[in-house]
């Protein structure tokens, strides 16, 4: 995760339209800047808070409490004791809570966005259509759990029988970023309560507001104390040791960078616990010449510049076919040069600022680097006139393979375009990278997306479809991109532990 920055003791942006954070939020009767342990919601033991500010403009939004690992281990004291009565509830109860919650968050949809837009900076459309996904998520969930069904075996000897169960796994502590902050919480929280399993959650420090609004309607919805814990705190590393520690915690899920889900995954094999972890990719994006050439732009529009390129999933390389380069780099000109910069409470707007400052300063030196390797830029490459942390769309083409844009995450609203002529050499270019989290190919051959398909090494692969994420369907990949899966009734096994029963 990137920190604070000072971008805009520098560059301050001003709207005269755009009502100040605090106002814009006022009303909000969910709106909570406390931590969440057993049902009560408190300041750190310490007394102390963190400013979160909107990246639009600066300013400060709120004081939220900011726990120390005395405030942790309170936490998991809560979920410890609240384990026993909610995994002994009937699936269909807690799947009634579930569905309750999922009502909420509906009923409360607007503000969730605004909410959201505000901490984050993405659209408002984008960000209510986050959190109506989410509120499918936990629908989905409260369905799903009713499911976790076993198996009956004849045994091998004469009358025993063998008796496969799930159970569910314990006391969970989650980890979950700022670019998604509503549906990353609901991808871990649903699965895992609806198995029977209590939750600590830790919202990224960037975006806290939306994982303590959404608890507030859990709450609402009758969500047992205990059950479900909010922990914010600006010190992740604190909470991520505190939480490995714990023997009581069975299972760590975590959404981030490659280096802390490593880092994690080290500190949790003290206790063996379960651990799923979501990182980074390098998503290739293949377009072959059979393509829907008006279908493919606007999936490549869609993956690189939601959410102004700040996903894990986003093309990270778009690989052309030579015979129809120059005709998809002017169309998709185009369509890049119709997008419009600016906050995302304003009407119309289709990339909101990058999270902070620092964000800024990486996108800057990958393009520097290119420029210097002799890449051309033909849209943007620089910070956007609106200053702060807005950033121009930007698209390059002769950018080298081994330069940092073609290597990592590039997380802003940079499209790089790769020539390419033969099907077995795109198909080793999009796999010479350590990440294996999401691919996409755009082809009207289905031979070849078959073909090409089977040999992607990745978790996820797209044919010409640009939105990967469903409640059906695991989500996760492969390589440094991570373990262990979130949706479909795999992201919900997760969160079970087997047990195997012989009578005799």
């Amino acid at each position: 995760m990137v920190g604070k920055s000072t971008a805009f003791s520098t560059a301050k942006t001003s709207y005269s339209s755009m009502e100040s954070s605090i106002s814009a939020l006022k009303g909000i009767k969910n709106l909570n800047t406390k931590g969440l342990i057993g049902g009560k919601w408190v300041d750190a033991a310490k007394g102390k808070t963190f400013a979160v500010t909107n990246p639009a403009t600066g300013e400060k939004i709120a004081d939220v409490a900011d726990f120390d690992s005395s405030d942790i281990t309170a936490a998991i004291d809560a979920a410890q004791s609240a384990l026993k009565a909610w995994q002994m509830l009937q699936p269909v109860d807690r799947g009634a809570i579930l569905n309750k919650w999922a009502a909420l968050i509906r009923e409360n949809a607007d503000d969730l966005a605004l909410i959201m837009t505000t901490e984050q900076g993405k659209p408002l459309a984008e960000a209510k259509g986050e959190i109506l996904g989410s509120a499918g998520t936990i629908q989905w969930c409260a369905e799903e759990g009713r499911r976790l069904y076993g198996e009956f075996i004849d045994g091998q000897k004469p009358g025993t029988k063998i008796v496969i169960s799930r159970e569910p796994v314990g006391v969970v502590g989650a980890i979950t970023p700022w670019n998604f902050p509503a549906s990353m919480i609901t991808r871990k929280v649903g699965p895992a309560i609806a198995a029977g399993c209590t939750v600590v959650l830790k919202p990224s420090e960037e975006t806290p507001l939306c994982a303590l609004a959404l608890a507030d309607l859990a709450q609402q919805a009758g969500l047992p104390a205990g059950v479900l814990n909010i922990a914010p705190s600006t010190d992740a590393a604190m909470v991520g040791k505190v939480l490995t520690n714990d023997v009581r915690v069975r299972k760590i899920s975590f959404t981030g960078s490659t280096h802390v889900g490593k880092l994690l995954m080290g500190q949790a094999a003290g206790n063996l616990q379960k651990v799923s972890l979501e990182l980074g990719g390098n998503a290739p994006f293949i377009i072959f010449p059979s393509a829907n050439l008006e279908k493919a732009v606007e999936g490549a529009i869609s993956s690189k510049f939601r959410n102004a390129g700040q996903t894990c999933i986003c093309a990270n390389r778009i690989f052309v076919h030579k015979k129809i380069f120059d005709e998809f780099l002017k169309v998709f000109s185009i369509r890049i040069n119709a997008l419009r910069v600016g906050p995302g409470d304003q009407k119309d707007v289709t990339i909101g600022p990058l999270i902070n400052g620092k964000a800024i300063e990486k996108i800057e030196k990958m393009i520097a680097e290119v420029k210097e390797g002799g890449a051309k830029i033909h849209i943007g490459g620089k910070r956007h006139a609106l200053g702060g942390t807005f950033f121009e769309p930007t698209l390059i083409t002769g950018a080298s393979p081994k330069a940092a844009l073609a290597r990592e995450e590039i997380f802003g609203p940079v499209a790089a375009l790769y020539s390419f002529e033969d099907e077995d050499a795109v198909i080793d270019s999009a796999n010479d990278t350590q990440y294996g989290l999401a691919a996409y190919i755009y082809s009207e051959d289905q031979k070849q997306v078959w073909r090409v398909s089977d040999r992607l090494k990745y978790g996820m692969v797209a044919v010409n479809e640009p939105l990967l994420a469903s409640d059906l369907a695991p989500f996760g990949g492969v390589k440094d991109s991570g373990i262990g899966r979130e949706g479909g009734h795999y992201g919900l096994l997760e969160y079970t532990d087997i047990k195997y029963r012989l009578f005799g």
